[in-house]
Protein backbone atom coordinates (compact mmCIF):
# COMPACT_ATOMS: atom_id res chain seq x y z
CA UNK A 1 0.00 0.00 0.00
CA UNK A 2 1.18 3.60 -0.64
CA UNK A 3 -0.54 7.30 -0.46
CA UNK A 4 -0.56 9.48 -3.43
CA UNK A 5 -1.80 13.21 -2.61
CA UNK A 6 -2.26 15.48 -5.29
CA UNK A 7 -1.83 19.05 -4.77
CA UNK A 8 -3.61 20.36 -7.97
CA UNK A 9 -6.81 17.49 -7.89
CA UNK A 10 -6.84 18.25 -3.80
CA UNK A 11 -6.99 14.44 -3.94
CA UNK A 12 -5.47 11.69 -1.63
CA UNK A 13 -5.28 8.03 -2.95
CA UNK A 14 -4.36 4.70 -1.69
CA UNK A 15 -2.82 2.53 -4.05
CA UNK A 16 -2.37 -1.21 -3.89
CA UNK A 17 1.37 -2.71 -4.02
CA UNK A 18 0.25 -3.23 -7.95
CA UNK A 19 -0.70 0.73 -8.08
CA UNK A 20 -4.20 0.07 -8.70
CA UNK A 21 -6.21 2.61 -6.62
CA UNK A 22 -8.44 1.13 -3.71
CA UNK A 23 -9.96 4.24 -2.46
CA UNK A 24 -9.79 8.41 -3.55
CA UNK A 25 -10.82 10.89 -1.24
CA UNK A 26 -11.16 14.68 -1.57
CA UNK A 27 -8.75 16.64 0.71
CA UNK A 28 -7.74 20.00 1.57
CA UNK A 29 -4.13 21.24 1.88
CA UNK A 30 -2.35 24.67 2.19
CA UNK A 31 -3.88 27.97 1.66
CA UNK A 32 -0.51 29.23 1.13
CA UNK A 33 0.26 26.35 -1.48
CA UNK A 34 3.67 23.92 -1.61
CA UNK A 35 6.92 23.97 0.13
CA UNK A 36 8.90 22.73 2.99
CA UNK A 37 10.16 25.38 5.29
CA UNK A 38 9.64 25.62 8.92
CA UNK A 39 7.21 28.64 9.32
CA UNK A 40 5.75 28.61 6.00
CA UNK A 41 2.11 27.23 6.71
CA UNK A 42 2.93 25.47 3.36
CA UNK A 43 2.22 21.50 2.29
CA UNK A 44 5.33 19.69 1.77
CA UNK A 45 6.32 17.75 -1.16
CA UNK A 46 7.99 14.27 -2.03
CA UNK A 47 8.59 11.26 -0.49
CA UNK A 48 6.81 10.71 3.65
CA UNK A 49 6.19 8.47 5.44
CA UNK A 50 3.32 7.75 7.72
CA UNK A 51 6.00 8.08 11.09
CA UNK A 52 3.13 7.66 13.88
CA UNK A 53 -0.93 6.77 14.02
CA UNK A 54 -2.66 8.86 17.20
CA UNK A 55 -6.35 8.18 17.73
CA UNK A 56 -7.57 4.66 17.30
CA UNK A 57 -10.74 4.36 18.93
CA UNK A 58 -11.17 7.46 19.52
CA UNK A 59 -14.86 8.92 19.01
CA UNK A 60 -15.30 10.97 15.70
CA UNK A 61 -14.82 14.54 16.39
CA UNK A 62 -12.49 13.78 19.30
CA UNK A 63 -10.96 17.58 19.61
CA UNK A 64 -6.78 16.85 19.58
CA UNK A 65 -4.52 19.83 20.71
CA UNK A 66 -0.57 18.28 20.59
CA UNK A 67 -1.63 15.17 19.63
CA UNK A 68 -2.88 14.27 22.37
CA UNK A 69 -7.22 13.90 22.78
CA UNK A 70 -8.36 17.47 24.64
CA UNK A 71 -11.52 15.89 25.96
CA UNK A 72 -13.77 18.14 24.19
CA UNK A 73 -16.14 17.00 20.96
CA UNK A 74 -15.77 19.36 18.39
CA UNK A 75 -19.35 20.96 17.62
CA UNK A 76 -20.97 24.41 16.25
CA UNK A 77 -21.08 25.55 19.69
CA UNK A 78 -17.35 24.50 20.71
CA UNK A 79 -16.59 26.42 17.36
CA UNK A 80 -18.28 29.35 17.93
CA UNK A 81 -16.34 29.82 21.51
CA UNK A 82 -13.18 29.02 19.90
CA UNK A 83 -12.90 30.80 16.12
CA UNK A 84 -9.65 30.74 15.74
CA UNK A 85 -8.34 27.31 16.43
CA UNK A 86 -7.23 24.83 13.98
CA UNK A 87 -9.45 21.90 14.18
CA UNK A 88 -7.74 18.63 14.31
CA UNK A 89 -10.44 15.88 14.77
CA UNK A 90 -10.71 11.87 15.34
CA UNK A 91 -7.44 10.51 13.90
CA UNK A 92 -4.03 11.67 12.86
CA UNK A 93 -1.35 10.27 10.34
CA UNK A 94 1.83 11.88 11.71
CA UNK A 95 3.95 12.61 8.45
CA UNK A 96 8.05 12.09 8.39
CA UNK A 97 9.65 12.98 5.11
CA UNK A 98 12.42 10.89 3.95
CA UNK A 99 14.22 13.17 1.48
CA UNK A 100 17.19 14.91 3.19
CA UNK A 101 17.41 18.60 2.86
CA UNK A 102 14.10 18.75 0.80
CA UNK A 103 11.64 17.38 3.82
CA UNK A 104 13.91 15.68 6.22
CA UNK A 105 15.78 17.69 9.10
CA UNK A 106 16.93 21.02 9.92
CA UNK A 107 14.34 24.18 8.72
CA UNK A 108 12.77 21.37 5.97
CA UNK A 109 11.68 18.54 8.68
CA UNK A 110 8.05 17.55 7.82
CA UNK A 111 7.82 15.71 10.98
CA UNK A 112 9.03 18.81 13.73
CA UNK A 113 6.71 21.09 11.24
CA UNK A 114 3.69 18.76 12.74
CA UNK A 115 2.54 18.07 9.41
CA UNK A 116 -0.30 15.13 9.80
CA UNK A 117 -2.97 13.64 7.57
CA UNK A 118 -5.84 14.81 9.53
CA UNK A 119 -10.09 14.89 10.44
CA UNK A 120 -11.42 18.18 9.76
CA UNK A 121 -15.30 19.76 11.08
CA UNK A 122 -17.74 17.81 8.66
CA UNK A 123 -18.33 21.57 7.48
CA UNK A 124 -15.02 22.17 6.28
CA UNK A 125 -15.20 22.58 2.60
CA UNK A 126 -13.10 19.83 0.85
CA UNK A 127 -10.84 19.66 -2.67
CA UNK A 128 -9.74 23.42 -2.54
CA UNK A 129 -6.98 24.29 -0.16
CA UNK A 130 -7.58 25.78 3.26
CA UNK A 131 -5.28 24.45 5.66
CA UNK A 132 -2.34 25.55 7.32
CA UNK A 133 0.20 23.29 6.42
CA UNK A 134 -1.45 19.76 6.74
CA UNK A 135 -3.85 17.45 4.66
CA UNK A 136 -7.11 18.10 5.86
CA UNK A 137 -9.91 14.74 5.52
CA UNK A 138 -13.71 14.16 6.40
CA UNK A 139 -14.04 12.39 9.36
CA UNK A 140 -15.55 9.39 8.29
CA UNK A 141 -12.66 9.31 5.23
CA UNK A 142 -9.93 9.70 7.98
CA UNK A 143 -11.28 7.14 10.28
CA UNK A 144 -11.44 4.50 6.95
CA UNK A 145 -7.96 5.76 5.94
CA UNK A 146 -6.82 4.96 9.21
CA UNK A 147 -7.69 1.49 9.79
CA UNK A 148 -6.17 0.67 6.31
CA UNK A 149 -3.14 1.94 6.24
CA UNK A 150 -0.02 0.66 8.94
CA UNK A 151 2.45 2.64 10.41
CA UNK A 152 5.51 3.58 7.44
CA UNK A 153 2.76 2.95 4.76
CA UNK A 154 4.51 5.51 2.14
CA UNK A 155 3.45 9.15 0.73
CA UNK A 156 3.84 10.81 -1.70
CA UNK A 157 2.99 14.38 -1.90
CA UNK A 158 3.03 16.21 -5.44
CA UNK A 159 2.22 19.17 -7.24
CA UNK A 160 0.25 17.80 -10.36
Amino acid sequence: MRIEISIARQTLSLLDDAGMTVRSYSVSTATRGVGERKGSFCTPRGRHLIRAKIGSQQPPNTVFIGRRPSGEVYSPELAERFPQRDWILTRILWLSGCEPGHNRLGEVDTMRRYIYIHGSPDAAPMGRPGSIGCIRMHNADIIELFDLVPPYTPVNICED
